[in-house]
């Protein structure tokens, strides 16, 4: 019987920088999804048609997937850390605008702005895990990085729509403003630089450096699993609270009480997939959080009519399959790139998920219809998708996995 491998304890400043990291994600991801809840209230606020919203929400992704691409070529030429203070002051001040807008046109270059910046904060994050944690210890870091996602829905989306309600739309974004501030003054005075990377030769040009990171071999399979496992889920999530009220006669007042429950158990959860992706392997879990994800979906996707408890359960088991492919994924692809082409690999990385999330929901669109009685059809559909990307996805990690170990021999 093999011996589990003993985890290391993380150092007083490790743990600082595992929750900064956490709560940068934290604020990027809350920015993002604040948008839609808060549709309701910004449209007849601003005189916005539905296909102006749409534009606001869209044009957000987009710019974060093009700017992702067109920083890629830098990612990697400067410290780190003053690479993440300058794109989160972005972040902070075009949160700030979006929070002063007063009308559709001062609304949709605030997002292009806050999307611009925001969408490589989350490479540079990756980036700095991977440059300050041994391959060891990433899945738990990962673990606690990812639960950014589930404290949003926990604390992040119950908190916004409250201060939303009795302040006015723009109170969330001018508090998540201040918080970010104070943020961005801990990173200025706490966090120290990264960048070891910087000692090794660099390409003369960005270009170079972009396209050498673009035709590297080794990446391509990291770059196509990341696309398959982004363009799955998004064509899933999009619909779900629609789904769980008109499908599955959920009364729309109990979605929070989904989303908080469910939150709560990733939260929980995550740090220990992050902890078995360690002592037992980054493929395996993997695979066993695909096969979860895979089981789940056809059973949510197929949902009719179910009581409260059952959804919320099926909800938390589904996105434990989730979240352990992502952990263990984002884990194991942070050892792909040579540590001079971390910040270029993953702003490349984020502009992908980002354009292929986009692509996704567009095309979750055209299979998903609305019947005459308000249900969702051809949401199996949709299910079979995720299925399918998963078994992609399942055979792009094995290679990338394989890589690893031949990089190594």
């Amino acid at each position: 019987m093999t011996d589990v491998p003993t985890l290391t304890p993380f150092s007083r400043y490790q743990k600082f920088v595992v929750g900064l990291l956490a709560t940068l994600q934290f604020a990027v991801i809350i920015d993002f999804m604040l948008m839609a809840p808060l549709g309701a209230m910004i449209m007849p606020a601003l005189s916005m048609s539905a296909s102006q919203f749409s534009l606001v929400v869209s044009t957000y992704a987009f710019s974060a997937g093009l700017s992702g691409l067109v920083t890629a070529g830098f990612a990697d030429r400067f410290d780190r850390k003053k690479l993440l203070l300058f794109f989160y002051s972005g972040f902070v001040i075009g949160t700030l605008w979006c929070g002063l807008a007063n009308s559709f046109e001062t609304l949709l270059l605030a997002r292009v702005v806050t999307g611009i910046f925001a969408g490589v904060i989350g490479s540079i994050v990756l980036a700095i895990a991977a440059d300050l944690f041994a391959p060891q210890s990433r899945g738990r870091v990962m673990g606690v990085i990812q639960t950014a996602f589930a404290a949003s829905q926990v604390l992040g989306l119950p908190v916004g729509l409250y201060l939303a309600n009795h302040w006015g739309w723009h109170a969330p974004f001018l508090l998540l403003a201040a918080m970010g501030a104070a943020g961005g003054l801990i990173i200025l005075l706490v966090m120290r630089p990264v960048a070891d990377h910087l000692a090794a030769p660099q390409e003369h040009s960005a270009f170079r450096h972009l396209f050498n990171t673009l035709a590297t071999p080794r990446h391509w399979a990291a770059f196509a699993a990341t696309a398959s496992l982004t363009t799955g889920g998004y064509m899933l999530m999009p619909f779900g609270s629609a789904f769980t009220v008109n499908n599955l006669g959920i009364d729309i007042t109990h979605l929070p009480t989904v989303y908080l429950l469910t939150g709560l158990c990733t939260i929980v959860t995550g740090p220990l997939i992050g902890r078995a992706s360690d002592a037992f392997g980054k493929l395996p879990v993997f695979y066993v959080g695909s096969a979860l994800t895979i089981v789940m979906v056809i059973i949510y996707t197929h949902l009719s009519n179910v009581p409260l408890p059952w959804v919320i359960l099926v909800n938390a088991v589904l996105f434990v399959g989730i979240f352990s492919r992502l952990i263990p994924f984002q884990a194991m692809v942070a050892g792909v790139p040579a540590p001079t082409h971390r910040g270029a690999f993953n702003a490349v990385s984020s502009a992908i998920q980002q354009l292929s999330g986009g692509f996704a929901s567009l095309l979750a669109g055209h299979i998903v219809v609305i019947g005459a009685d308000g249900k969702l059809q051809h949401f199996d559909v949709v299910g079979y998708c995720l299925v399918a990307t998963t078994v992609v996805a399942g055979y792009l990690v094995w290679r990338v996995q394989r890589g690893l170990l031949a990089a190594k021999a």
